[in-house]
């Protein structure tokens, strides 16, 4: 069982920055994938970074040279740093967990791979 509990959502003006956290609670050992997603009204959701229990980082095209996925040593808390914010960066950002052990990291980015995360945060981007 992982429990995940985001925070530091907020609004912000483009070219602006945030940091997003995760407390995870549980089963460290068992966090094979850990990934920060989003969903914009009337869109699917995306998977925007995964952190690889081997330290490999994935991210989805749009955001990288922008955001960066990291984690404390203790595992407990997982970031994403959003820097050069664009309004099409506004949604609600969720922390997942995957657990599966057999799921290839080239599906890093799919909510499938996951099976456990948090009730959201809102990010707003302003122009």
């Amino acid at each position: 069982q992982v429990q995940l509990v985001e925070s530091g959502g907020g609004s912000v003006q483009a070219g602006g920055s945030l940091r997003l956290s995760c407390a995870a609670s549980g089963n460290t050992y068992s966090r094979y994938l850990m990934g920060w997603f989003r969903q914009a009204p009337g869109k699917e959701r995306e998977g925007v970074a995964a952190l690889c229990k081997d330290g490999r980082t994935i991210y989805v095209d749009s955001v990288k040279g922008r955001f960066t996925i990291s984690q404390t040593n203790d595992k407990n808390t997982l970031y994403l740093q959003m820097n050069s914010l664009k309004p099409e960066d506004t949604a609600m950002y969720y922390c997942a967990a995957g657990t599966n052990r057999y799921i290839d990291y080239a599906y890093a980015l799919r909510s499938w791979a996951y099976g456990y995360w948090g009730q959201g945060t809102q990010v707003t981007v302003s122009s």
